[in-house]
């Protein structure tokens, strides 16, 4: 039987699984990536991490524009794969997806049907859960709404970030897509639907934007913990840092902590500097900034940032 697959993947969290894949011995016929892009100063084409680690492995690349595309269809047939992974890519259409013989399937860093969506790592940290996963399902017309094939529960650290759980996501995901498909090829593998979960929370994890990762000073500060480490190191939690007599500058917080020995009851909004600390108010208790960066500067520590404060008194943020 014809056990060919072809992978499609864009960012460095599908690199991982492409890799374990590559080394479980399984047929990788063909990557599918996205076409290199402009980026940087200099405005010159960028791979993907995906198709650097592919051409690294001396597979071949197809990067089409439009998955319509009956040329890039053709290429498809030619491969004669019999499944398609897919690792945090486009949405694919069904004129693609229904393609190979065995079906697509996809690895999805949450629980599902628990946050569907563009951005589950991020979501599921901003709203304080403890556990997380990453679960593989069949492809369908909806997203992330197919048949689950194998989950797996992570659990999240009170100050993990979204770049240390996505690392870590990244390898459990990895093992756990390369076991779903062994058993796809060996014919041992069980869908099932993902109505058999409803009884478990859902909560939806959209694309992430300006306004979502602005901070909301009025909740409690773990709740603002939770949405600065949630956004962690990219794209970050900003604000508005405002000083008398000067015009408002974004400010993010890239890391922080609720504070421990700082008062209870501050003003929400108010920026106060005790020694190399710096807190600042919540609706309920405050929070400990811990780095920081300011609009057109790099991150640093939060004492470095203070060291270059002409002013601490009359500071707040909203």
């Amino acid at each position: 039987m014809n056990q060919r697959i072809i992978f499609m993947g864009t960012p460095q969290f599908a690199v991982a699984s492409l890799n374990a894949l590559v080394a479980a011995g399984l047929d990788v016929a063909a990557v599918v990536t996205a076409p290199d892009r402009p980026a940087g100063r200099g405005r010159q084409l960028r791979r993907s991490a995906v198709k650097e680690r592919a051409l690294e492995l001396g597979l071949p690349v197809l990067q089409p524009e439009k998955l319509k595309d009956p040329g890039f269809h053709k290429q498809l047939d030619a491969l004669d794969a019999s499944l398609y992974i897919v690792v945090a890519f486009r949405m694919l259409p069904e004129v693609v997806w229904d393609r190979p013989s065995m079906g697509t399937i996809n690895l999805h860093a949450s629980l599902l049907p628990d946050y569907r969506g563009a951005a589950p790592i991020n979501w599921a940290i901003i709203n304080g859960e403890e556990r997380t996963g990453v679960t593989t399902f069949r492809l369908n017309g909806q997203i992330d709404t197919g048949d689950i094939l194998l989950r797996e529960t992570v659990p999240i650290g009170p100050d993990e970030n979204a770049g240390a759980l996505h690392d870590r996501l990244m390898a459990v995901g990895a093992d756990v897509l390369t076991r779903t498909t062994k058993n796809i090829l060996d014919g041992t593998s069980n869908a099932v639907p993902q109505d058999e979960f409803q009884g478990q929370p859902m909560h939806d994890a959209p694309k992430l934007t300006p306004v979502s990762c602005r901070i909301q000073w009025a909740r409690h500060a773990k709740q603002v913990h939770d949405q600065i480490r949630g956004l962690s190191p990219l794209p970050g939690a900003w604000t508005l840092w405002k000083e008398p007599g000067k015009e408002a500058q974004q400010f993010k917080v890239l890391a922080a902590h609720v504070s421990r020995t700082h008062a209870q009851r501050p003003v929400q909004g108010s920026v106060e500097i005790h020694g190399e600390d710096l807190h600042i108010g919540c609706g309920s208790g405050s929070i400990q900034a811990l780095e920081v960066q300011m609009q057109g500067k790099k991150p640093m520590d939060a004492a470095s940032f203070i060291r270059g404060l002409h002013r601490r008194e009359g500071i707040t943020v909203e």
